[in-house]
């Protein structure tokens, strides 16, 4: 069978532009599909000096002749389904050629968000920085077969489902001392639903893999990062849903015997959003610096990012748990101007060298390799030999420590601004 699906996922905490670069080779598939996370997830897209933020949504939605399919691994608030598909352009109508929801993605329910708003408030220390979209605790009910799915919306009975399953919220929110409306949350969640049922939900399960037997190319588009993985990340402070490679095929319905390529997107440095440990974090001038160049800002909270230099032993990690075939970096030309660069090559954990990520999150301190910058401007520059030879180099030091070519650099936030090698 031929490997005609490929991979696209963040190595870090998220945030490594994956909608940018989705968008940017989405010419090259027929299908774009994302495979877990929700609405905590904001994918940028910037083009034609436009920028464009979705959260559910795949980022090959501006082709019009790729199909586009949000699948079972997803879960779904119809009320961000319904703005996003409005603050697309298009009408309904035409989107509604080009993208397919799995009947089998769970539903952010209205209790889901005021759940995970009281939770957070009295997790005390152990606040992880959630998004507040409901996502664990729509996962919660997923794993405990309490969900509501996509499919149930064409069920003569939802409302009584939903019913049921409001009930059930609303007993778990008596323990809790939190004021919410709930009235203001259904009213846009069941304008969502109507939206929703404009949209073929059907088993994408069986759709993709016939377009798949038939020769087409699948881009698996995945949110947040690897560092954020439920299984794999700095637990608790990670996501919901498997980030990493092994979940596209769980949350799609394919088999890994299809997967071809999978690529890897990292930034220059490194950001985090939320709380939990974060070695390269700068609290100083230089970590100022990093988030205004690079506008590190949450697309989905709007808060802003922690920043820290690149740190290679968790980028190898991530490179090992994805089986990372090609890395992708973007964010370089937030580097230019300064003068050394800092690289995490190691830690140090409890006066020992390691090259491996601690147990339970134990600190450490990261050892680092200086290498020279660069002050060119590089945003214009559109093949890689005329970049910067400080940059290249740069680039060669990250290819000899992680042992994967970079074969794309991004520029800039725009489109056009990426080279492929």
């Amino acid at each position: 069978m031929a490997m005609n699906t490929d991979i696209l996922l963040g190595l870090q905490w998220g945030d490594e532009g994956k909608g940018k670069i989705v968008d940017a080779i989405s010419p090259e598939y027929d299908i774009i599909a994302r495979f877990q996370g929700g609405p905590n997830a904001g994918h940028s897209l910037e083009f034609n000096n436009v920028k464009h933020i979705l959260h559910l949504i795949p980022s090959g939605i501006f082709h019009s002749e790729k199909i586009n399919v949000i699948g079972n691994g997803v879960v779904i608030d119809p009320a961000v389904f319904k703005k996003e598909i409005e603050n697309l352009g298009p009408p309904v109508s035409e989107l509604a050629g080009r993208l397919i929801i799995s009947a089998k993605a769970n539903l952010i329910l209205p209790g889901h968000r005021i759940l995970d708003a009281a939770y957070e408030k009295h997790k005390g220390c152990l606040k992880i920085g959630s998004t507040l979209k409901g996502i664990g605790p729509a996962y919660t009910d997923k794993v405990a077969r309490n969900g509501l799915r996509a499919g149930d919306i064409l069920a003569e009975n939802f409302r009584d489902l939903y019913e049921e399953r409001l009930e059930a919220h609303l007993r778990i929110l008596k323990n809790y001392d939190l004021e919410y409306d709930l009235k203001e949350y259904e009213a846009g969640w069941f304008e969502g639903i109507e939206m929703m049922k404009n949209f073929r939900i059907i088993n994408t399960e069986y759709y993709i893999n016939d377009l798949i037997d038939r020769g087409k190319k699948l881009l698996a588009e995945g949110a947040q990062g690897t560092m954020l993985d439920i299984d794999f990340g700095s637990y608790p402070f990670v996501t919901s849903s498997n980030t990493v490679s092994a979940g596209a095929c769980t949350g799609l319905g394919i088999s890994p015997k299809n997967i071809g390529e999978v690529f890897g997107i990292f930034k220059a440095y490194c950001t985090r959003v939320g709380s939990g440990p974060f070695p390269t974090e700068l609290n100083d001038e230089t970590g100022k610096l990093l988030r205004d160049a690079g506008h590190e800002y949450g697309s989905t909270t709007g808060r802003p990012r922690r920043c820290g230099w690149l740190d290679i032993p968790a980028l190898k990690y991530a490179i090992m748990l994805n089986g990372v075939t090609q890395l992708f970096m973007t964010k370089s030309d937030v580097l230019s101007g300064i003068d050394t660069i800092k690289v995490c090559t190691s830690y140090l954990l409890a006066g020992e060298e390691t090259r491996e990520l601690p147990i339970n999150n134990i600190p450490v301190e990261p050892v680092y390799t200086e290498v020279p910058g660069w002050k060119e401007n590089i945003s214009g520059i559109r093949e890689f030999s005329l970049l910067p030879s400080n940059l290249r180099n740069y680039i060669k030091f990250i290819e000899d420590q992680t042992g994967v070519p970079v074969t794309l650099v991004s520029v800039g936030p725009d489109r056009e601004e990426t080279i492929l090698r």
